[in-house]
């Protein structure tokens, strides 16, 4: 049957991908005989259960399928380990909204086990959706093996199934020797509170966002009618400004947390409040009756040029707060409840108020002590947080506590209209944009939570982590990763583990009455520690899932058992991932194995940063620049998608995605079609088998491309084995477009001619080598080159199933590559001469030549009719020296020119040229007056400069051709 015009992709990648299914191409393994005893895995960072295919998941995974195929090709025993996230947050909101929908009860009224069973209900019918899309990629993962980091858990209808190890028990075994060898605890710590999911979040699931805030302006009276005088000066020590003052001045975005305060905090090199250091002012809010007095300490933390230079220090609610209470022994006061409401417990403010007094004044405290108090004032209990901010700035206000300003200061950012004094005086609120921390997932605003949590004390277990990259045993690419590691390893903190959750690892600790901790397996095991009749209660948290994730090398190979895959796959190969979690996720692998197996999990971290659009801005909706990969799947198909990806990929690079650039890639993989189609045409394809050695030639042309061919092989391999996904892409483009499908394609119809002597000689090198276009390029571009394999000869084996070859510099013989080489680079030179002067396409005109020695005069006769084809030459004329008009070609061996003087208009194409070359000399102008402007480089966009650099080298390139083309008009006279 005649091969189809074009590759029907929507049509091809199903059936394709069924076939290698069918015939477990995929399944872990060794797929080709040779003497290759190595085994190669990859890790897929999982992802979400409830995710779906995006630009980031198309380009990381597209990278790992390259060279899980080209290992896989080579003869190595592999394993591409997939398997999903449990994502204790995002799944939990899924089956929310789901019930909610869909009319059944809340997550509260169900309760917990109820709540579980109806996740799991979801996982079963649509936690697969990222899978089919992977799949739709091209991904050859073991999907017989696909891992999911709540396999094993209660309520997993999957619980003994043979390919599904038992996640959660590795967990909860992992957790429970850890927390016997001291490494985990329990303590009360800061931590991102998300009010809407009632639960700790991690830094990566915090979004900041610059929003329109406001900082209002207070005095905090000083204690028992104190008065000191308040001294500016200027940078020469001369002063400009002196008042008496009975208060101190704070700003503040959040006025609620006043009533938590623990301190004011000043420089300790501020002169200006050196006179009431140690003493105590008044917190303005509250009862007056029962106003708390907090003392004014100093701290290396304030920064005496901002503001007033005095903070407030609320330790239960601001991060840096809470190192400076940390520093200073200042007790930290929680003021709201898990919803972000302001607290409605305990016992009445009066109380509370005066037992704070007494810690204030030196009276001993413990967290516990601190915790139970609630100084929110009885009538502000209860409401949301931001209307007790309204109620707070309220009174101060009213009671003449804010600081006051006159009308027109600039800092209050509004417009007097034509009736206001600007003289009079009015609160100092300034307007101004603040970076407000948000849920990714929830959309509401984060509190910096005082709370209980479980901890890893990361301080014990990163050494090895540090040691495992400084020493070389892991390497890190770029090596810009490698600082950031250091950097973040080098400064931790400990790692908080709990979820306030339901869907997740249940926490394994269970509490006696008495608030004693019991931490074991199984409830049965923590009953027996506690003692026969002690009424225990578990720990209702689950554990964060990175502290899962954090164990995916490991626990899909089947720890705690020694399992075979455990021996052969682990340490796994590489990890590629994206940048923003080389320390949540890559980190945090590298210390779990360590402390627990005491193995690296992986020799190579591969980084990429986001990949972004054509102009390099981050992709958005709001932009309407996303991209969606299943579109670009359905419209160009996978290979075009792979391909771009592949080429985009140079290390540590910046990713610009464009329709255009895939476009263009879906036309490269028509180009080979064609090739192959021409070969079919001329009866390549008749009997032809797979054959491992290159063919015998005698045809140069034919010799040539065979060594071609074998150079290509070793490029393609050498920046495969050093992840240069890029330049192997960018080999190949050049190879099979340029050599393959232009030149020789072009060079061999007249030896394909019916009664050529070259014909059948033609016909099994253009077979072989286009055998190995399909085998170099699978990896990359799998489904074109699949199809093309099962209808282009008779196969041993699928393509993806198909040995790699050895070959490389040594099939090039010098004198076919020296002779095709000199071929080739008159035709270029004469078509770019041609393509500046604006020779008509279609005319032919004469070649001169002066003098030519052997081996080209060789060349000139074996190629004649060729070149004269392809450069549309009329004829080759020798003469003694070159007449005027004419325009030179520089070439080994001869030197030539085009006599054009008749054909063009030379005053009138340097005319053209020279208005072209000045329009672009402004251009140019403004690019370079960007780039050397120190305010532009510094302050625009990273994605911008870079662009503007792009643009300018680009434009440089175009003015040194009309130049040269300017040149050679001269030459014309």
């Amino acid at each position: 049957m005649a091969m189809e015009k074009t590759f029907n992709a929507a049509e091809a990648e199903p059936r394709l991908y069924a076939s290698w299914t069918q015939a477990g191409a995929f399944r872990a393994g060794k797929h080709v005989q040779n003497d290759e005893t190595r085994s190669f895995s990859i890790m897929i960072p999982p992802p979400n259960v409830t995710g779906a295919l995006h630009v980031g998941h198309a380009f990381n995974n597209t990278l790992q399928d390259i060279l899980i195929r080209w290992h896989r090709m080579r003869g190595f025993d592999t394993l591409w380990q997939p398997g999903q996230d449990h994502a204790g947050i995002a799944t939990q909101l899924q089956v929310e909204k789901m019930l909610a929908a869909t009319g059944q009860p809340g997550r509260r009224n169900l309760g917990r086990q109820a709540f579980l069973g109806k996740v799991w209900e979801w996982k079963g019918q649509y936690g697969g959706t990222i899978v089919k899309q992977l799949q739709r990629l091209g991904c050859s993962c073991d999907w017989e093996r696909n891992a999911f980091t709540m396999a094993g858990a209660p309520g997993d209808p999957r619980v003994g199934h043979e390919n599904s190890p038992n996640f959660h028990d590795a967990v909860i075994k992992v957790f429970v020797e850890m927390y016997r060898k001291g490494l985990i605890y329990r303590g009360k710590r800061l931590v991102n509170w998300d009010p809407h999911f009632e639960t700790a979040i991690s830094d990566l699931e915090v979004e900041n966002i610059e929003v329109d805030g406001h900082m209002w302006h207070f005095k905090y009276p000083l204690a028992d009618g104190k008065t000191y005088t308040y001294v500016e000066k200027d940078a020469d020590g001369c002063v400009i400004f002196e008042e008496e003052r009975d208060y101190i001045s704070i700003a503040t975005t959040r006025p609620e947390t006043m009533l938590g305060d623990g301190a004011v905090a000043v420089h300790t090199s501020d002169e200006r409040y050196a006179p009431i250091v140690g003493s105590f002012c008044e917190i303005p809010v509250g009862p007056k009756e029962h106003r708390r007095r907090i003392p004014i300490i100093t701290d290396e933390y304030p920064d005496p040029t901002f503001g007033s230079g005095a903070v407030k220090i609320t330790g239960a609610h601001d991060f840096n707060d809470y190192q400076v209470a940390k520093r200073g022994g200042i007790p930290m006061y929680r003021l709201m409840d898990t919803r972000g409401a302001m607290r409605a417990d305990g016992a009445d403010y009066a109380a509370a108020a005066g037992q704070a007094q007494a810690f204030a004044q030196g009276a001993d405290f413990t967290e516990k002590t601190v915790d139970v108090l609630n100084l929110v004032p009885d009538h502000l209990r209860g409401l949301d947080r931001f209307e007790a901010r309204a109620r707070v700035v309220a009174e101060i206000t009213a009671e003449g506590l804010a600081v006051m300003t006159r009308a027109d200061d600039p800092r209050l950012g509004g417009k007097l209209g034509a009736d206001d004094d600007p003289a009079a005086l009015v609160p100092l609120v300034e307007a101004k944009k603040i970076m407000q921390p948000f849920g990714d997932r929830s959309g509401v605003v984060i509190e910096p939570m005082l709370t209980d949590q479980w901890f890893v004390d990361a301080e014990k277990v990163v050494g090895p982590a540090l040691d495992a990259v400084r020493t070389g045993r892991v390497k890190i690419m770029p090596e810009s990763g490698e600082k950031t590691y250091y950097h973040w390893l080098e400064n931790i903190e400990p790692w908080c583990i709990s979820r306030q959750l339901w869907w997740g690892h249940q926490i394994p600790v269970w509490f006696d009455d008495a608030g004693r901790e019991y931490c074991a397996a199984t409830q049965a095991e923590a009953q027996e520690m506690a003692g026969p009749g002690v009424a225990l209660t578990r720990d209702p948290d689950v554990l964060d899932t990175w502290f899962s994730s954090g164990l995916w090398p490991i626990g899909t190979l089947g720890w705690p058992d020694d399992t075979d895959e455990l021996r052969k796959y682990f340490p796994t190969d590489v990890l590629v991932t994206g940048f923003d979690i080389l320390f949540f996720w890559v980190a945090r692998m590298m210390m779990m194995q360590l402390a627990v197996v005491d193995n690296i999990p992986f020799h190579t971290v591969y980084l990429h940063q986001l990949v972004r659009d054509e102009k390099g801005q981050k992709m958005s909706k709001t932009k309407g620049n996303v991209i969606d990969p299943l579109e670009i799947v359905d419209e160009f198909g996978a290979d075009a998608l792979r391909f771009t990806m592949a080429q985009m990929a140079a290390i540590g690079g910046v990713l610009k995605l464009s329709r255009e650039r895939i476009k263009g890639y879906r036309n490269f993989g028509t180009k080979l079609w064609n090739a192959c189609r021409f070969a079919e045409m001329n009866d390549v394809w008749q009997g032809h088998a797979t054959t491992t050695t290159a063919p015998m030639a005698q045809a140069t042309v034919n010799r040539w491309i065979i060594g071609e061919t074998g150079l290509v092989r070793e490029a393609v391999d050498q920046a495969m084995s050093e992840y240069r996904f890029n330049d192997a892409a960018n080999a190949l483009y050049a190879f099979v477009w340029g050599k393959v499908c232009d030149w020789y394609v072009e060079f061999a119809k007249p030896l394909l001619a019916e009664g050529a002597p070259e014909r059948a000689e033609t016909q099994r090198v253009m077979a072989w080598v286009l055998d190995q276009c399909m085998i170099l390029l699978h990896p990359i571009m799998p489904y074109v080159t699949e199809d093309l394999w099962a209808q282009t000869g008779t196969r041993a084996a699928m393509l993806a199933q198909t040995e790699w070859p050895s070959y490389g510099a040594g099939l090039v013989q010098a004198d076919a590559a020296r002779e095709m080489g000199w071929v080739i680079g008159l035709i270029e030179e004469v078509r770019s001469v041609r393509a500046q002067m604006h020779v008509p396409a279609g005319a032919y005109v004469q070649l001169l030549v002066t003098a030519m020695d052997g081996d080209a005069q060789a060349a000139w006769a074996r190629n004649e009719v060729l070149i004269k084809r392809l450069a549309r030459i009329e004829d080759l004329t020798h003469v003694d020296s070159f007449p005027k008009g004419t325009a030179t070609i520089g070439m080994g061996g001869g030197t030539f020119s085009l006599p054009l003087a008749d054909i063009i208009d030379v005053a009138e194409e340097k005319a053209r040229l020279e208005k072209t070359l000045g329009k672009l000399g402004k251009e140019l102008g403004g690019l370079r007056g960007r780039l050397n402007n120190p305010n532009f480089v510094a302050s625009a966009p990273e994605e911008v400069v870079a662009e503007t650099r792009e643009a300018l080298a680009v434009k440089e390139d175009e003015e040194a051709k009309l130049k040269a083309a300017v040149a050679r008009l001269a030459e014309l006279g």
